[in-house]
């Protein structure tokens, strides 16, 4: 197994799919995994260091196996298949050791905000591995395609509650406008006055 660390994040030109990028320490092995846009903002997210204000599913996950009394002791990606990845969290609990199945993306994000290393088969790197000039560039963290969704999704969060205020207010005036145009028809016309 060869220990691996997040490169960063890139997107496939042609499809826009979001691209892990492994590396090895030295620099001298890539590996990119093409990764689900959910995923690849929950890596991100920890890579960029945004605060949410609740735990997403991957810190979830991390503080339940915690809680239980388990240690996630690490992430090994141990092979593909037909263009898909394989990999299996090591976990141990009172001495017990676990492989548990995962989605490599699902375990790098598990990795990282354990501190955990990340193994990869030297098999799998030797299939698909690929050497750094070969390999699309990670995209600058503070403009990387998953950071900026997720920026996008907040930056969209937030029109929608300006849109929701403003049709709450609009709303409001239409209220206030009508109970005005009601008491003013209410109101007896001045010949009627006594």
């Amino acid at each position: 197994m060869v220990r691996m660390e997040v490169a960063g994040l890139s997107l496939d030109k042609k499809t826009r799919a979001p691209i892990l990028m492994l590396k090895d320490p030295a620099g001298e092995k890539m590996l990119n995994i093409w990764i689900g846009a959910m995923e690849a903002m929950a890596i991100s997210i920890f890579l960029n260091q945004v605060d949410v204000p609740r735990p997403l599913t991957h810190d979830l996950m991390l503080k339940s196996i915690e809680e239980l009394g388990a240690q996630l002791l690490g992430v090994d990606i141990i092979r593909v298949e037909n263009g898909t990845y394989f990999a299996e969290l090591d976990v141990d609990m009172d001495g017990k050791r676990s492989r548990i199945d995962c989605r490599p993306s699902d375990g790098v994000a598990l990795a990282l905000r354990a501190g955990i290393p990340i193994l990869v088969s030297q098999s799998v790197l030797d299939a698909v591995g690929t050497g750094p000039d070969n390999s699309p560039q990670p995209n600058d963290l503070a403009t990387d395609g998953a950071a900026q969704m997720m920026r996008s999704a907040q930056n969209d969060r937030q029109s929608q509650n300006d849109s929701r205020r403003i049709a709450q207010a609009a709303e409001q005036k239409r209220d206030d406008d009508s109970l005005a145009d009601l008491l003013k028809k209410m109101q007896p016309d001045t010949k009627y006055k006594m």
